[in-house]
């Protein structure tokens, strides 16, 4: 959709929320944190505690991947399902977790961008089979194992995943982009 199209399931404003909601919801909108992705998910409220569930994982102290390395995954997972809402918001992810500006403007590139350190180069390609295959090629999955553990390799799967359905919700949803923040 194009971002100045009339979101197809706009964000729940604050008067539309359940008691459930509120109490949940609250903290974050009183402390500057309460997004269009939480608001437009909210709708459906069950859908968004299950899906909320594993987006805590994978951002949160339960994931096994270092946050640069997951921000890497996410990034490259948005730019190849062309998800502006979710490029932009790890766009600022992302250099809170130690990107730079020149890393991310590459993750554009692929895999095969000489910039690349050998292993980002494989967690973009893990990424891009990821999306193209739904599976980590043989080649790709021997040199993440070099590095990391069985529950990281499974936590890099997870990260992919979890943001390409997120990537097809916020898309077919329109989503509008939070102020301040700036797509492709």
């Amino acid at each position: 959709m194009d971002k100045k199209d009339i979101p197809r399931i706009p964000p729940l404003a604050e008067v539309e929320w359940s008691d459930e909601q509120r109490k949940l919801l609250g903290y974050a909108h009183r402390e500057g944190g309460f997004y269009n992705v939480i608001g437009t998910m909210a709708r459906h409220w069950d859908a968004s505690k299950a899906l909320g569930g594993m987006g805590a994982h994978v951002l949160g102290p339960t994931s096994r991947l270092p946050a640069r390395d997951r921000e890497l995954l996410i990034l490259r997972t948005a730019w190849l399902c062309k998800a502006e809402y979710e490029w932009a918001q790890h766009v600022h992810i992302g250099l809170k977790a130690g990107l730079e500006r020149d890393e991310i403007a590459r993750v554009k590139q692929g895999p095969q961008d000489p910039g690349w350190s050998a292993f980002d180069a494989t967690l973009i390609r893990a990424a891009d089979e990821l999306h193209a295959q739904q599976c980590v090629g043989n080649e790709t999955w021997a040199e993440l194992s070099a590095v990391y553990d069985q529950l990281q390799l499974m936590d890099v799967v997870f990260a992919v995943g979890q943001y390409t359905l997120v990537a097809m919700a916020l898309k077919s949803f329109g989503t509008p982009l939070d102020e301040g923040l700036e797509g492709f």
